[in-house]
């Protein structure tokens, strides 16, 4: 295969999401006009994400700074998305090529773009992770149906158990990793970056763990397929096992799991990550990643501009109105008498005088001239923050999150179920249990301001309940932008569809500035092995 000089190094993305993997890759090296990768092409099969991807795709048909007016006007929603794209067909029509709405497996075209792709390229990446709910930790217990219910007889609860085993077995989830080894093996990239959950490390199929089984067809996906055809070996890697053992077979799967708070990532984030290097294509070159302090909730999004949420249509009047009802509910005199509760019912009467008065929900964009002091989130274009706009609450969960910002203030730690008053405690079956400490005792969750935050989850697409505000005066969930901000997206970076897609997209994304610091250590594979159209990259990017 002939080579192309010049230019960056093409990178595949398969299962793109919103485009975070593809974004810390992109992105490298800053500071550098010459960019050592490109996107080549991104598969998503969700319509939202797909949006997503192909506004960053038209960004990117830009040079760094000089993206053009109209992108902005778009973002503050002062001309649409066809009239932005009119203004500029050409990078919109690259920027179309690029982000294609496919899904792997039933699209048989795939396999020929990818090809076209790489076409006279020698170098060129391959990355993305299959769909992770199957092996969700969660997901599984749910789908298992592991928790007999209340007043359930033995034998009811064994046959739901014994369906849900069998629906668990059939779902497709478990197999689409075979797509993407099936790309592997058809197009033998010389570098792949596989990522998953972590349920991924323990997860069965068949009573058998799945783990070591991937881990074998990825070193030889083409005799994995059973294809007929000269088999090309990988080397499968860990990116945070010691230099020394690394690239050993006696590595163990936890070897393989990046916790993302060691790395400067401001959440405790624990992923799956795996880098292949085909057999004699820069043996010996990769580096494991740099340890970095990860920046705390208050240095990540204490900036971003305060917001008010807002009360559900159940509930009359306005969000702060309902808070404050609290000092008439029956219960509020007893609460503040309590010696177990007196520190944070005192805090919480003193706070009820500072909270927020002035409605403000926020919106598709909030108007913001201070720029954020880390230069990674930075847009000196953009004087406005985007996708910052509250969720509405029922009265008793404003009650509730008021009490979780209180208690962190005063506790420095989020409350489980048994630190909650009677009277604050959620009208489900399961909180007995929880209380015992069996499940889901933090069902309520603060992001604490001297920590990293907790995972940012696609959970936070159902409720606000795991990403409360620590800020006593704001007394809500997260926005879309404040998640986005812990996972590490540039706040010029636009996530498309209904605000609950949104979150979605956010909540599965890689960290781009994680993705940055692997992209740092694929460059330095390629530097040894010399490809022509390879990139000189600075040093020390972390």
């Amino acid at each position: 295969m002939e080579k192309k000089s010049g230019g960056p190094i093409p990178v595949i993305d398969l299962f793109a999401g919103p485009g975070g993997l593809g974004e810390g890759f992109s992105r490298y090296p800053l500071g550098q006009k010459e960019k050592v990768f490109r996107i080549a092409v991104s598969i998503e099969k969700d319509p939202h994400a797909h949006e997503t991807l192909t506004l960053r795709a038209f960004f990117r048909q830009f040079p760094e700074g000089k993206v053009p007016g109209e992108y902005y006007q778009y973002l503050r929603s002062s001309i649409t998305r066809d009239k932005l794209f009119e203004a500029y067909p050409a990078e919109a029509d690259a920027a179309k090529h690029e982000a294609q709405m496919r899904t792997l497996g039933n699209d048989p075209e795939i396999t020929k773009i990818i090809g076209e792709k790489i076409k006279d390229h020698k170098d060129w990446i391959l990355i993305g992770g299959p769909p992770c709910q199957a092996y969700s930790l969660v997901g599984r217990s749910r789908m298992l149906g592991l928790v007999q219910a209340e007043g359930e007889s033995d034998r009811r609860f064994a046959l739901r158990k014994r369906k849900n085993e069998e629906r668990f077995e059939e779902d497709h989830r478990h197999t689409l990793y075979k797509e993407y080894l099936k790309i592997i093996a058809d197009h033998s990239p010389p570098v792949f970056v596989m990522e998953n959950v972590k349920g991924i490390l323990s997860a069965k199929l068949n009573g058998k763990r799945i783990f070591p089984s991937i881990l074998e067809d990825l070193k030889n996906p083409v005799k994995a397929l059973g294809h007929n055809k000269t088999a090309v070996r990988y080397q499968v890697h860990s990116l945070v096992a010691p230099e020394s053992t690394m690239f050993a077979d006696s590595l163990e799967p936890q070897d393989y799991l990046i916790r993302a708070e060691e790395y400067g990532i401001p959440q405790t984030r624990h992923r799956v990550i795996l880098v292949g290097i085909r057999e004699g294509y820069g043996q010996g070159s990769l580096l494991p990643l740099k340890k970095l302090k990860a920046p705390s909730v208050e240095q990540t999004i204490k900036d971003l501009p305060p917001l008010t949420p807002g009360l559900s249509r159940e509930g009359q009047g306005s969000a702060i109105s309902a808070l404050e009802e609290i000092r008439n509910h029956p219960e509020w005199s007893k609460f503040l008498s309590e010696p177990a509760h007196a520190e944070v019912a005192l805090r919480m009467d003193q706070n009820l005088e500072k909270v927020r008065r002035r409605e403000q929900r926020g919106g598709v964009f909030v108007d913001n001239e201070s720029a954020p002091e880390d230069s990674w989130y930075a847009d000196s274009k953009l004087k406005f923050t985007i996708n910052h706009e509250t969720r509405s609450h029922i009265r008793e969960d404003l009650w509730r999150y008021f009490f979780c910002a209180c208690f962190a203030e005063e506790h420095n730690r989020s409350p489980v179920l048994k630190d909650f008053p009677k009277f604050l405690q959620p009208n489900h079956r399961n909180v007995t249990d929880a209380i015992k400490g069996q499940k889901f005792a933090d069902r309520f969750r603060v992001q604490c301001w001297q920590r990293p935050a907790t995972t940012v989850t696609s959970h936070i697409s159902k409720d606000g309940h795991y990403f409360i505000h620590p800020d006593t005066r704001q007394y809500r969930s997260l926005t879309v932008r404040e998640a986005a901000r812990l996972q590490t997206f540039p706040d010029n970076y636009r996530f498309e569809g209904p605000r609950t897609q949104q979150f979605h997209q956010v909540g599965n994304a890689v960290p781009p500035r994680l993705a940055y610091q692997i992209a740092d250590r694929v460059a330095h594979i390629l530097k040894s092995a010399k490809p022509a159209n390879y990139v000189q990259p600075l040093a020390n990017h972390e």
